[in-house]
């Protein structure tokens, strides 16, 4: 069963991404934007990881057909590395060890930068993910 979330930066209250899809399983985490031939402002995706790291928590582009903005949190939900993920690149690793890896729109790199909070509210559950 697919699970769902909404992205919201705490600092500021502002909603980044409205539903993001929970990818907590290696299937999901897998799948991520592979594939895709577009991506709109309001999606996403949260890779979850049972402990923070950085091997972990490195990704990939090949097969992703556009940019992603690629934000690394840990697990007090803090962001600790962003970068704008270019399409078809072998490999992006964060600077600092992360739990959670948020991939969405390059447009989100305006709105979040190290050090910034974020929290998770899942789809029907109106609680945080801690």
């Amino acid at each position: 069963m697919t699970k769902w979330c909404e992205i919201q930066h705490v600092e500021s209250g502002q909603l980044l991404i409205p539903r993001a899809r929970w990818c907590d399983t290696f299937a999901t985490k897998l799948r991520g934007f592979t594939w895709r031939r577009a991506l709109s402002q309001d999606e996403g995706l949260v890779l979850v990881e049972k402990e923070a790291g950085r091997l972990n928590t490195a990704i990939h582009m090949l097969f992703v057909f556009f940019d992603l903005a690629v934000i690394w949190v840990n697990e007090v939900n803090e962001v600790v590395d962003t970068v704008l993920a270019r399409s078809w690149r072998l490999s992006y690793v964060p600077r600092e060890p992360a739990r959670y890896v948020i991939e969405g729109h390059p447009a989100l790199l305006a709105r979040v930068q190290p050090g910034d909070h974020v929290r998770f509210i899942m789809e029907g559950e109106g609680k945080d993910v801690v």
